[in-house]
C-alpha cells in the first residue's frame, strides 16, 4: 500500500499539468548551444545558439556575447565569421581564406592574416605565429593518381590496413600540422609531419584541441599516433609531441607510456602541462588518469592514480594553477570534481540527477559549465566551486520546454545474479499513472564501456521514448564507468556473459513492479547495445515481445574481419577467431550462433558508411530473421555512419522506431 501511494505522489505533478509531450519534430528543432570563445580574464564569453531547419537540414546560428559578472547576454553579429580563440591580443575569427582580429570584443574587425583554406587554426600567445592543419597527399592509392592516363578510374589500391576508418576510405591524404610566422606567406609554412602517413589532428574526431601553444610561444604541442597501416589498426599508442619553434626539433613528451596520451593543457602560470592518459596499449577504455608534466624539470605526476574511477570528461586548470577541475561519470550521472597538485585528493563538487559536461570558464569562485538531463538539452550554468550550488545562466529552449510535460526518472538499485548492486535508471511517461500498466523498453547501451548518465540525445532520447507512453529501463550493467574500475573492466572478454545476465536481472526486476506490463517488454539498443539485442533475442526465454537493433554486431567472426580499429576487437574479444583456443567471443558469446532460438519480431537498422560495424552485420541479421519466418524490418541509411546525423533521416528513424513498437509491442 505504501508503494502504491508513493507512486501516486510521484505522478501527481504530471497529472495536474498535462500539456504537450516531446515529438521527433520538436526534438530535432530544439535550440542547441555552443561556446565559441572565452575572454582571457574569464569574465565573458561568446556562445552560439543553433536551430535546425527540417526542410533544408541546415543549422541556422546566432551569436551572443555573455557578461559572466552580470550573466547578461547581447546579440553579436559575426556575419560569416567563425570564432577561433580569444586571448590577450584580442578575438580572432576566420572567414574563408582570411583571419581577422578584433580588439573590442567583436564590434570592429581588421585583417590579420591570409591563411588560405585551412582548418583548426591556433594563434600563438604572442600573436606572431600561426599553427593550422590541412590534408596532405602522402600516398598514391587512387588509380587516377597513380596512372595519369586513367583519369576516370575509380580504383583504390591498398597494400595495408587502415584503408578505411569510421566512415571514409583512405585516399592517401592525412591531416598534417603546419606552423608559419605571420610575417611570412602561408605557402612557406612548415609541415611538422612532412612525408608521414600519420594524422594530427587525429581522425576521425580530433580538432584544435590536438594543437596547443606553450605560454611563451616557443613550443607547439600536438597529438598523433606515429603509426600507420596494420600497426595503426592494432595500437592505441597516441603521444604528445613538442615542436621547438627556434631549433626546429621535436621531442616525444609521453614516449614511455604505450596507451592513449591526449588533451594537453598548460596551467595559467605556464609551469605545468596536464593531459589525460591511459596506460595499457590496445585497451581503448582503460582507466583514464590526469597526469601533469612539470615543464622545467620534466617530472611527471599521476594525480588520479589511486582514485577508483576513470576521468572520462572535460579537464580544466584552476586560475591559481594549484588544482584542476574535471567532469566524469559517477553513479549514473556526470559530475564536477576537483583535484589538487600538492594534495591529490579528489573532491566531488556537484550532486544531482543531471550531467555536468563541459567546463568553460572560472570567474572567481564559480565555474561556467554546460548541463543536461534526460528532459533538457545543454544550457550554461554557474557552479559555486565550494558548495556545488548551481545557477542557470541560459535558457535557450525556455519557450519550447514550457509546452512540454517532462518525464520523471529515478535510479533504482537492483540485485544482479552474482549478488552485486546495479544502478538502473527508470524513466516514466509524462502524466505517469501508477495505477496503469505500461509497455516497457529495456535500453541496452553501446560502447560497451561508455557511461549511461543523464544525457540528452537526438536519437536515443529517453524523454521522447517516454512521451510515447513507454517506461524505459536503462541498466548501468557491467562495463559502465562511474561504478568503480573493476565494474568498468568486467565486460572485456565477457560480452555475452555477466552483462547479459545483468540485463535480464533488470528486466526481471522491472516485471515485479505493478505499473510494468511484463507481457509487453521490448529490448532496444545500438552498437554494443545492438549486439546485446541480437544476443538477448537468442537467450531471453520469452522475456521480450519485440527487438530493435541499430548497427549491432551480429556475427563476431565476420565482424572481426571487416571492422577497422582492431585494437578494440583484440582486447575486448580476447583475440582473433583464429587464435587457439578460440575465444568465447566467437563461440558462446556470438549472437549468430543463437538464431535458431529467435522467436520474436526483430527490426534491424544499419548505416551504409559505418565501418566500425559494417553493413554486412545488419544485412546478415535481417536475412537470418526473414529466412526463419519472423516478422522483421530492415531500415537502411546509405549515407549514415555509426550514428544518424541527417535531421530528416533522424525523423524517419524515430517514426519507424515507434511504428514498429506500435505494431509489435
Amino acid at each position: 500500500m505504501k508503494l502504491k501511494n508513493s507512486l501516486i505522489a510521484l505522478a501527481a505533478p504530471f497529472l495536474m499539468n498535462a500539456q504537450n509531450v516531446m515529438t521527433p519534430e520538436t526534438l530535432w528543432t530544439l535550440n542547441k548551444i555552443g561556446v565559441s570563445a572565452v575572454s582571457p580574464d574569464q569574465g565573458s564569453l561568446v556562445y552560439s545558439v543553433g536551430k535546425t531547419d527540417l526542410k533544408t537540414e541546415k543549422n541556422n546560428r546566432k551569436n551572443y556575447f555573455l557578461n559572466l559578472k552580470t550573466n547578461s547576454a547581447s546579440a553579436l553579429d559575426l556575419g560569416k565569421k567563425s570564432l577561433l580563440q580569444w586571448d590577450s591580443n584580442g578575438l580572432y575569427a576566420q572567414e574563408g581564406a582570411q583571419i581577422f582580429i578584433s580588439k573590442d570584443a567583436g564590434k570592429t574587425w581588421k585583417e590579420f592574416y591570409t591563411s588560405g583554406e585551412v582548418d583548426n587554426v591556433v594563434i600563438s600567445p604572442d600573436g606572431k605565429k600561426i599553427a593550422f592543419s590541412k590534408e596532405v597527399t602522402v600516398e598514391k592509392v587512387l588509380g587516377k593518381d597513380k596512372y595519369s592516363d586513367a583519369p576516370k578510374s575509380t580504383a583504390h589500391i591498398y597494400s595495408d590496413l587502415n584503408h578505411r576508418h569510421w566512415d571514409y576510405f583512405n585516399e592517401g591524404k592525412y591531416n598534417h600540422i603546419f606552423v608559419v610566422n605571420i610575417s611570412d606567406k602561408v605557402e612557406n609554412a612548415k609541415d611538422l609531419l612532412e612525408g608521414k602517413a600519420w594524422d594530427s589532428p587525429q581522425r576521425p574526431f580530433g580538432g584544435s584541441e590536438d594543437m596547443v601553444w606553450s605560454p611563451d610561444s616557443t613550443q607547439l604541442l600536438y597529438v598523433t599516433k606515429a603509426l600507420s597501416g596494420a600497426e595503426y589498426a592494432q595500437s592505441t599508442n597516441t603521444d604528445i609531441y613538442a615542436y621547438d619553434v627556434n631549433s626546429g626539433t621535436v621531442r616525444n613528451l609521453t614516449g614511455s607510456n604505450k596507451g592513449y596520451d591526449v588533451a594537453p593543457k598548460f596551467s595559467p602560470d605556464g609551469k605545468y602541462m596536464s593531459w589525460q592518459s591511459m596506460e595499457r596499449e590496445g585497451y581503448e577504455a582503460d582507466k583514464n588518469d590526469i597526469k601533469i608534466f612539470e615543464w622545467k624539470t620534466g617530472k611527471v605526476t599521476n594525480l588520479t592514480k589511486d582514485w577508483d574511477e576513470s576521468v572520462a570528461g572535460d579537464v580544466r586548470w584552476a586560475q591559481d594553477s594549484r588544482s584542476l577541475y574535471f567532469t566524469t561519470a559517477f553513479r549514473g550521472t556526470k559530475q564536477l570534481f576537483s583535484v589538487g597538485l600538492n594534495n591529490p585528493k579528489i573532491t566531488q563538487i556537484t550532486k544531482g540527477d543531471f550531467d555536468v559536461n563541459e567546463i568553460y570558464a572560472q570567474n572567481k569562485n564559480s565555474l561556467v559549465v554546460s548541463r543536461t538531463d534526460f528532459n533538457h538539452n545543454a544550457d550554461l550554468f554557474s557552479v559555486d566551486a565550494k558548495s556545488g550550488n548551481m545557477t542557470q545562466i541560459t535558457e535557450v529552449n525556455k519557450k519550447e520546454y514550457a509546452q512540454i510535460t517532462p518525464s520523471k526518472s529515478e535510479l533504482k538499485m537492483v540485485k544482479t545474479t552474482d549478488g552485486k548492486e546495479m544502478g538502473v535508471w527508470f524513466i516514466y511517461p509524462p502524466n505517469f499513472d501508477a495505477s496503469k500498466k505500461y509497455p516497457t523498453l529495456l535500453y541496452c547501451q553501446g560502447g560497451p564501456q561508455s557511461a549511461l548518465t543523464q544525457f540528452f540525445s537526438v536519437r536515443w532520447n529517453f524523454a521522447l521514448m517516454a512521451a510515447n507512453d513507454y517506461i524505459i529501463v536503462a541498466p548501468n550493467r557491467r562495463g559502465m564507468p562511474g561504478w568503480g574500475t573493476k565494474w568498468n573492466e568486467d565486460i572485456s572478454k565477457d560480452w555475452g556473459g555477466q552483462p547479459m545476465r545483468d540485463y535480464l536481472a533488470a528486466a526481471d526486476y522491472a516485471k515485479t513492479l505493478p505499473y510494468v506490463d511484463g507481457d509487453r517488454m521490448g529490448a532496444v539498443g545500438a552498437s554494443y547495445g545492438g549486439y546485446s539485442v541480437f544476443m538477448l533475442a537468442g537467450i531471453h526465454d520469452n522475456r521480450f515481445k519485440t527487438f530493435i537493433a541499430h548497427d549491432g554486431l551480429f556475427d563476431m567472426k565476420s565482424w572481426y574481419l571487416t571492422t577497422e580499429e582492431l585494437w578494440f576487437a583484440n582486447w575486448d574479444l580476447g583475440g582473433s577467431p583464429y587464435d587457439k583456443p578460440t575465444p568465447k567471443s566467437y563461440t558462446e558469446f556470438n549472437p549468430s550462433n543463437y538464431v535458431n532460438n529467435w522467436n520474436k519480431p526483430i527490426m534491424v537498422i544499419q548505416g551504409g558508411i559505418d565501418y566500425r560495424v559494417p553493413y554486412e552485420q545488419g544485412q546478415e541479421a535481417f536475412q537470418a530473421a526473414k529466412l526463419k519466418g519472423l516478422k522483421t524490418k530492415f531500415l537502411y541509411f546509405p549515407n549514415e555512419n555509426h550514428w544518424v546525423l541527417h535531421p530528416q533521416n533522424g525523423l524517419v528513424w524515430q517514426r519507424e522506431f515507434f511504428e514498429w513498437l506500435k505494431e509489435t509491442l
